[in-house]
């Protein structure tokens, strides 16, 4: 398939990576020009602007927030350059309320939207093994099946409506915010009792959390590895807020996320921008005073 492809982060330069591998015939484009260069050297093409990948079969885009996928798709000119009968395939973490807009922006414009949320950091973006959360119609779904099975293991329908895909991913990375900040907390009470981190984590990741989840961002609190960032801090901030907003919007109580939206915050406060959002065990150690009492 001819497809283009927006947003060349650790994940998204990885994905479309795997488009080409595929043989499909990939036009690339990012804000940092530097970072298409790696694409180039495969095969893609490399587009000046973002309208000009949106040519094709197909658009993908993996895009950082509500204001980036405005700015681009909205505002850029790609939904304006897109041919009726192109499928968007949108694989950012968006607010409900900017999936709804989307939805009805494309279909006013002819052309079929579908979004595609994923779960995996990097590495596994890398392998072509994502969890791919979708919704859009059937029909769209299954133009764009060859590129979703080129990126990810498995494909999970959600339904026709595409918020839903984006509303499953904000309460999935709500789940994974609440995974870490649970072990961030265990971690500093079992320090303060004199039980190092990665010994306590290691008997847990191998009995009663026994998942991946657990088990990955275990290893980064234990070796206290927050850096390179697989999920960046600032990101998961924003996701914790995305659940906040979209629980106000169908009233749903979400205490806990309110909970989370802190500790990302004072982690932000303390200046840890550019980490993996399981510097949570630091915030969690911080609260509890443990360097200054030598645990």
């Amino acid at each position: 398939m001819k497809v283009g492809f927006l947003g060349l982060g650790a994940m998204g330069a990885a994905m479309a990576t795997n488009l080409l591998k595929a043989g499909h015939e990939v036009t690339v484009w990012n804000r940092s020009p530097a970072a298409a260069q790696p694409l180039a050297a495969l095969g893609a093409v490399v587009a000046p602007v973002p309208a000009d990948a949106a040519h094709g079969d197909a658009v993908l885009s993996m895009l950082a927030n509500d204001d980036v996928v405005r700015g681009v798709i909205l505002d850029g000119g790609v939904l304006g350059t897109m041919a009726p009968g192109t499928v968007h395939v949108n694989h950012a973490t968006v607010s409900v309320a900017l999936a709804k807009e989307l939805a009805q922006r494309h279909a006013a414009r002819g052309v079929d939207y579908v979004a595609a949320p994923v779960f995996g950091r990097p590495d596994v973006a890398a392998a072509g093994k994502l969890n791919i959360l979708v919704a859009g119609e059937v029909r769209a779904i299954e133009r764009v099946r060859p590129l979703l099975d080129a990126m990810g293991s498995r494909v999970w329908p959600l339904g026709e409506a595409p918020e839903r895909a984006n509303v499953a991913k904000i309460a999935g990375n709500f789940m994974l915010a609440a995974a870490i900040e649970s072990m961030a907390e265990a971690s500093a009470l079992v320090r303060a009792h004199g039980i190092g981190a990665a010994d306590f984590l290691e008997v847990m990741t191998g009995t009663l959390f026994a998942s991946p989840a657990y088990q990955g961002y275990a290893a980064l609190i234990a070796a206290q590895r927050f850096k390179p960032a697989g999920f960046a801090l600032p990101l998961g901030y924003k996701d914790v807020g995305l659940a906040l907003s979209a629980g106000a919007a169908a009233r749903v109580p979400l205490p806990f996320a309110g909970v989370l939206r802190d500790s990302l915050l004072e982690a932000l406060a303390a200046g840890d921008e550019d980490v993996d959002w399981s510097v949570l065990s630091q915030v969690a150690a911080r609260r509890a005073r443990l360097d200054e009492r030598g645990c």
